[in-house]
């Protein structure tokens, strides 16, 4: 964007012609008196209106006032200052979570095994896994930390910006890696203890489990969620599973059970702030991980200011290279006698 810091200055482009005029035509040069100066007037031939020398004066004159109104180019410039949230995923990784959600319309095992070899369907972990991959993809001004728990509870990574590194661990996960019970419990405390001494604006503990708290723990589940609160933690509720769901075994298909405790689930969400979700399979887990992100928004600041390249010292530089080369003229090749 090009543009004048001093307009103004360019009203001095009016004064030009009565100046150039005044000193091109009607200011008289020293000269001596002779009784005829005819031959002279001869010998200097006719005197150009448009005369080198005064051109150049006429060029500097010009340069100065453009000079004067300070000609600049600006580039906008825009500062993204965001207020990040820091937010632990606590994610379930007992032995349920390798059954597979099945949707109703697939109704016979060989559709259901073709449906599993080609992709279309995961086991819960796996779906659950994908979905916090592009919940994490999608908030890159977040610190988030991950958390899997089954018998205990075990944090694979601390809430960080380093989604990369994040994404890396949570392809490690597996069920049953860290037991075959669920503790709810140790999954709350483990995020909070992640999320209490963060400076972060708000700190969010999403809970992801297919099943109810079946680890005897010091503290319960709502016990947990009441230290959560002290610390200002909200926590989401993710029940996953739904009543049609098959886990697969050398025997073929095992008939499994979506049998997470809603009420406790509510309660803990209740209790510290949150909201309880459901998702009974993949179409739903991305539903559920889609509302979260949209009810936890990060604040971002977005100030613009406006950098300028500035012309008028190169221009004044050549205004005064003109003035200079027209006095050199005007003093050494175009001297000629009046």
């Amino acid at each position: 964007m090009f543009e004048f810091a001093m307009p103004w200055f360019l009203a001095g482009l009016l004064l030009l012609i009565p100046v150039w005029y005044y000193l091109a035509f009607k200011k008289k040069n020293p000269s001596i008196v002779v009784p005829s100066a005819g031959i002279f007037k001869r010998a200097a031939g006719k005197k150009r209106y448009w005369d080198t020398v005064n051109l150049f004066y006429l060029a500097a004159l010009l340069l100065l006032i453009v000079a004067l109104a300070r000609p600049r180019t600006g580039d906008e410039k825009l500062i993204v200052r965001s207020k990040g949230i820091d937010i632990v995923l606590a994610l379930d990784m007992s032995d349920s979570m390798r059954a597979i959600d099945v949707p109703e319309h697939i109704t016979t095992s060989d559709a259901l095994l073709r449906e599993i070899n080609n992709g279309s369907l995961r086991n819960r972990l796996d779906t659950a896994k994908e979905e916090i991959r592009k919940f994490i993809l999608a908030r890159p001004n977040d610190r988030i930390g991950l958390v899997g728990f089954a018998d205990l509870a075990y944090s694979f990574s601390p809430p960080t910006l380093d989604h990369r590194w994040l994404l890396e661990r949570l392809k490690t996960l597996e069920p049953g890696q860290l037991g075959s019970a669920t503790g709810i419990a140790s999954a709350i405390s483990s995020g909070t203890r992640r999320l209490k001494n963060s400076a972060a604006p708000r700190r969010v503990l999403v809970l992801f489990t297919d099943g109810a708290n079946t680890v005897e723990n010091r503290l319960t589940p709502e016990q947990s969620a009441n230290i959560a609160k002290e610390f200002n933690c909200v926590v989401h509720t993710v029940g996953i599973g739904s009543s049609n769901a098959y886990i697969q075994t050398g025997f073929g298909f095992q008939k499994a059970q979506a049998d997470f405790d809603k009420r406790l689930l509510d309660s803990i969400a209740g209790i510290t702030g949150g909201t309880s979700f459901r998702a009974a399979d993949g179409a739903g887990m991305k539903k559920v991980m889609q509302e979260i992100n949209a009810l936890e928004k990060t604040n971002i600041e977005q100030p613009k200011y406006t950098e300028y390249k500035e012309y008028a010292p190169l221009t004044a530089a050549v205004a005064a290279l003109l003035l200079l080369t027209g006095f050199f003229l005007e003093n050494t090749f175009k001297v000629r006698i009046p």
